[in-house]
Parts: structure tokens; C-alpha cells; sequence
């Protein structure tokens, strides 16, 4: 197994970019997926205390 340098050097070359380039778009990616875990998990917090009975209709809401 090569080296993350190797790695990060070969998605460059593929993409057509520099290695800054793909570098940035990669933490970008990771920030990304990161901030979706962490929203996934709010949600699912949110959804097991929801007391249904205070809930309101999507009607209600949107028209």
C-alpha cells in the first residue's frame, strides 16, 4: 500500500488537477460527510424525543 502522498498525487493526475486542487476538494468532501453524520444525529435524537401528541400537520404548516 502506497503512501497517502502516492494516493492523493494519483487523484490528482486523474482528475486533471493539482495537487492543492484535489487536496482542498478532498477536506471539503470530509467536512461534508462529517457535517451529515453529525446532522443524522441530531435528527435522530430529535426523532426519539418527539412527542408525537405536540406534532403538527404537514397541512398545518405548508398550506
Amino acid at each position: 500500500m502506497g503512501s497517502v502522498y502516492e494516493a492523493v498525487d494519483r487523484l490528482a493526475k486523474e482528475e486533471g488537477v493539482s495537487l492543492s486542487t484535489i487536496v482542498r476538494d478532498l477536506v471539503k468532501e470530509a467536512i461534508e460527510i462529517r457535517e451529515d453524520i453529525d446532522l443524522g444525529r441530531i435528527a435522530e435524537s430529535r426523532e426519539k424525543s418527539l412527542k408525537r401528541s405536540r406534532a403538527l400537520a404537514h397541512k398545518d404548516i405548508w398550506g
